[in-house]
Parts: C-alpha cells; structure tokens; sequence
C-alpha cells in the first residue's frame, strides 16, 4: 500500500519522509521490487523484516506517481493493498492522497436503532452510475425519510459492469465509480444533510479476476471452500496478518472515508475455528474506534445460520456485531405475498409464521427446515429488535430471481401499499431497495464484464444452475450483456404515474409514524404482541411503550374478507390502505374502534393502522 502522507498495515505505521512509503506483506519473498513506471520508470529493491513485511520510502513521488511490485519470478503485479486501480484490476497502482477537505466535523452519526436504509447500486441507480451522481436524489431520499444510504461493495472489481462482490482490491474504490475522491464526496453530502453512510465490504472471497493475492502471500486456504472457490486463511498458519489486513481495510473505510457503518456480505462462509474468531475481533476493531474517535461506528453482518451469536455482545459469549439481515422475514413475507414456494422458500407459508417471525427476528430457532432437510438457527432470547434488519426486497431476492422482476412487477397496487406498512413498522430496522418506494419495474439482474472468456462462460453455467432448484421457465439474461446491465437501470420519470406518486407517499407516511409513534420506537420484543386468523389469512400486531399502544391489521387475501375480531380498548384510525387519500377504493373501517365486537370488511391487500384513543 501506499500514500503520500501514512499508512498503517498489519499492525505497522510507516511515517512519511516528504516522500512516499511503501509496504507489502510478502513472507516467502527475499527480494520484492517496486517498480514505479510513471512519472519515471525506475525499479526499487525493497527491505525485508523478519515477518516478511517488504518496505521502502521514496523521496520526491507524490499523488498520481503509478506502480507495481515486481515478484522474484518476474510477474509485475498492483499493490494487493492499493487505493487506486485507474486502469482496472490488471493495471497498475495509483498513489493517492489521504486528505480531503470535509464539511462533516460536527457529525457523530445516528444510534442504530434510529436507521432506516436505503440500498443502492451505484452503477444503475443513475444514468451516469458514479459517485456524484447520487448526490443531486439525497434530498429526496431525506425527505422520504430514510436515515441511511447503503451502498452495495464499491471495491475494485473488473470492467465496469458488476454487482460488487467480485472486487479484487479491497481497499480500492472502483474507478468507473469516481474513484476514491468521488467515495469521499458522497460521504460528505450526505453526512451534511444528516443522512448516515454504510458500505457493503466483502470479506469471505475475492473475486477470481485480477485477484493476485495468492501470489503474495498465503491469503488463502484450500482446507475450506466457498460458494465462490477458494476461502480466505482466517484461522491457518500465518492467518494473524490476513486477519489484519481485512481489520486494517475496514477502519480505512470507517476513519479515512467517514463511513458510518459496515455491511458484512455473507459471513457464514468465513470458517474460523479459532478461540477468538476474526468477525469478533474486528467487532472489537470497530467499536474501539468509535470509542476513540466519538463518531458511531458499527457492524451488520450478512448470515445464512440464523446464529444469535454473531449479535450477542462479547461478554455474553458473542461475537459483538451489531446487528444482522433477516431473510426468515423477507421469504415468509414473500410467500405470503406471491404464494412462491420453490427453492428456498420451501417451508414457508401462514400469517402464524409472519406472526412467530414478527416475536422473535427469527422464524427458525432450531425446528426442521424442509429446504434444509435438517433442523436450522436458534432462539434469539431477549435480543432487541433492532438487532435485526428486515426488508421485502434487496439486491439478493431481486437480482437472484431468473430475470431480476421486482416485486412491483408481481404484485397489485393494494398489495405494495400492504408491503411497504408491515415491513416499515415491523419491531426491526427496515431496509427499503432502490426503487422500491415508488414501484420501480425495471428489473435488477446479475451483471459482469469480465475479460476473460472461460470466466464469462463459466459465470453463465453457474447462474443457470442456481436457478435449475426454483425450476423458473424463460430464457436466463447473459450476465456478461451490456444489455443486462443497462435494462437493470432504474427508470425515474418527470411526471410519476398517479400510483407511483401515491405509493411513495405511502411510504414516507409510515415512516412518519415509525418515528413519531413511540410504540414503533420500542424495540423490546416483549412489547409485541401478535394475533393471527389463519383461515382469513389477517394479521393483528398490537405494539405498546410507556402507555401508548399501537394496534396493525394486514389482511394477506387476495379477496375480500368478512372479518370479525374481539376490540378491548377505544382506537383512533392513523392510516388506512383503502382510504382515497391513498388511492383506495374507500374503507368501511370506521375512524375510531370502540370495545366490543368489530365485524367488517377487509378489502384485499388491506392495511390499516389505529393508535390507542387517549
């Protein structure tokens, strides 16, 4: 890695002399050369420490200079800790300077419990996809209501066509992007208008292009497998500097660019079978910087066990994240919505599931899974709930679907209306996908421009067999197309249709009352009470904090039901799905509900809710 100012990796910080300074990790390499190519080309022969840290400073080189470490076998290859990769993963490294003028002193971040975010993909949710531009929709995302931006891995990947998750450089913003400065921008405009920034980081795999690690040093181990071949050396001989070079290039992210937050991609494919495993030591990382520093900083991991420990905190024997997705919420929610039940959302179904789901944060805690074919997850305890993150669709449930439709493509106004209410006032954190909160159609699929042809094919085999458990018909969208990428665009419209405006309305109207009813600022699971009618397919969440009382229904049929219910208190109606303020066809629940027997009609897809009358 290298900078014109400092540097820390594997635990070392290297002072700048009025020049640069350089450092590798390479154990098995007596003689590492760095050979600057441009302004001059010149090669360096560097000194090596007793732990295989190769090191120099340079006088005289500054921002821009270009380089690569030349192996002893004659393989030029970029700096594995670059921050700037302008001609892509196979290029070479750009030196780049660490400061930037920010506008974000006074901000301290938000408590986690306040964040509702906001997925992004740079690349498609803009017509230019970089950095800049994002920042001109801010203020809309602001006065939506949303509290975070999160964006999917911003990492150096190849080409300029990729969901992220086959970065090659971690430490390296994508150049298509606007490289490391355009990162900076975004952070600071939003943290300017309040709004909190967490990045997507992948630390279980590299991508296989332009991914020289190995080559380096035993980043690598072949005791373990990943989904996505070879798995990272977190627990082997010499592991102790892989652990900190992933340690390092997180607290990169969260101090140099001010980024708020990290999301963990797909934590359960890091086997660790050491006593202090690495997710808890870099949880430990993190929270000691935003004790040093004042700002909040924090972890959300990604995980496919349903483990609570990865949530509990270190003195209670767990791993000290911070909070965790939740897909028994999204796939139970789904089933419900679409009646889907093939490939992993077999096992899903009911309004008593939601219910269970909507208690706990998990639905499974440790019965059979018939996906599974073997019992899943455990009891998550007394876990708050914004321990959880939960959302109706994300880049995942999105673009993993054959042809990327969302759920706007799927399902009847009423229904997204139903969606966008039990998701946002859910005892969770809510994750909302770009889009999603006007009704975006445009599909979001998976996308590459790699340059390698065996790899392109081979990215082709693999999406047809993901796909061959859901048995989907139609014809699989070539990952490797620019055409895909370009149809995966979100298509923003001067003059939103009627349903769309009214749709995001909806939106910003149950975030309004996530925030101002104190019953949806309550997070103890204590406090959440849920009955189900089975047969009529209608849910009731009763939610109560410090004397105010909330009360949901969700009717979950597609037709109109005759509902009946036993009402204990007097309730004054907050919202109501089928009210003409919404663009319903008109609601025969009355504005206040009094004690005793209520009977009425629901029409499909219904969604109301009451505060308790004062």
């Amino acid at each position: 890695m290298a900078t014109d100012s400092h540097h820390s990796l594997g635990g070392r910080e290297l002072p700048s002399r009025d020049g640069c300074s350089f450092r590798v990790w390479a154990p098995t390499v007596e003689r590492m050369q760095l050979h600057v190519v441009d302004p001059i080309d010149r090669l360096f022969t560097m000194e090596r420490d007793e732990d295989g840290y190769h090191s120099l400073i340079i006088e005289g080189l500054t921002s821009g200079a270009r380089y690569f470490y030349r192996l002893p076998n004659g393989n030029e290859r970029p700096d594995p800790a670059s921050q700037s990769q302008p001609e892509g993963v196979h290029g070479a490294s750009e030196i780049i300077r660490t400061d930037f003028e920010w506008h974000d002193e006074e901000w301290r971040g938000i408590p986690l419990p306040d964040s509702i975010f906001y997925e992004l993909h740079v690349g498609t949710f803009t017509d230019e996809g970089t950095f800049e531009a994002v920042i001109p929709h801010l203020d809309e995302l602001r006065e939506l209501g949303v509290t975070a931006i999160e964006l999917m891995p911003v990492a150096q990947f190849p080409g300029s066509r990729n969901w992220g998750y086959d970065g090659a450089y971690p430490y390296a913003a994508q150049n298509s992007y606007g490289g490391a400065d355009g990162l900076r921008h975004l952070v600071d405009a939003c943290h300017t208008r309040g709004l909190a920034v967490v990045l997507d980081v992948v630390y279980n795999h590299l991508g296989p292009e332009g991914n020289y690690l190995g080559e380096f040093a035993p980043y690598f181990t072949d005791r373990y497998k990943t989904p996505w071949g070879v798995a990272l050396n977190f627990d082997g001989p010499q592991s102790d500097h892989v652990r900190r070079y992933f340690i390092d290039n997180a607290i990169v992210w969260l101090d140099q660019f001010h980024i708020d937050a990290l999301r963990l991609d797909a934590v359960h494919a890091i086997v660790d079978h050491t006593a202090r495993p690495f997710l808890e030591e870099l949880a430990d990382a993190v929270h000691e910087l935003s004790r040093s520093n004042g700002k909040s900083k924090f972890t959300i991991a990604e995980s496919d066990l349903n483990d609570p420990r990865l949530i509990r905190p270190t003195e209670k024997g767990g791993y000290g994240l911070d909070s965790q997705w939740c897909d028994d919420f999204h796939h139970v929610l789904h089933v419900l919505l679409t009646g889907e039940q093939r490939g992993y959302y077999a096992g899903y179904q009911g309004v008593e599931q939601l219910a269970l789901t909507l208690k706990s944060g998990f639905l499974f805690t440790g019965q059979y899974s018939t996906y599974r074919q073997r019992r899943y997850g455990a009891k998550t305890g007394d876990l708050p709930g914004w321990k959880f993150v939960v959302c109706s669709q994300n880049h995942d449930q999105v673009g993993n679907r054959m042809t990327g439709d969302r759920l706007a493509a799927q399902l009847s106004f009423p229904a997204l209306k139903l969606t966008a209410g039990i998701t946002l006032l859910s005892p969770f954190l809510p994750l909302l996908f770009m889009g999603e909160e006007y009704g975006e159609t445009a599909p979001f699929r998976y996308f590459t421009s790699h340059s390698d042809e065996p790899l392109i094919e081979a990215v082709r085999r693999g999406r047809a067999e993901e796909f061959a458990a859901f048995t989907w018909d139609g014809e699989i969208p070539d990952p490797h197309a620019e055409s895909t990428f370009e149809a995966s665009r979100l298509n923003r419209t001067a003059a939103p249709a009627p349903e769309q405006k009214a749709l995001r309305a909806t939106y910003r109207e149950m975030i309004h009352l996530r925030k101002t009813l104190n019953p949806f600022r309550d997070f103890d699971l204590a406090n959440v009470e849920v009955v189900t009618f089975a047969s009529e397919r209608v849910l009731m969440m009763r939610r109560h904090s410090q004397g105010d009382e909330a009360l949901v229904v969700a009717s979950f049929s597609s037709d109109p039901i005759v509902f009946h219910a036993a009402i204990a208190s007097s309730w004054h109606r907050r919202f109501d799905s089928e009210s003409p303020q919404w663009l319903g066809t008109g609601s025969t629940l009355p504005e206040t509900l009094l004690p005793g027997e209520l009977q009425t009609t629901l029409a499909p897809w219904h969604f109301v809710v009451y505060a308790k009358a004062k």
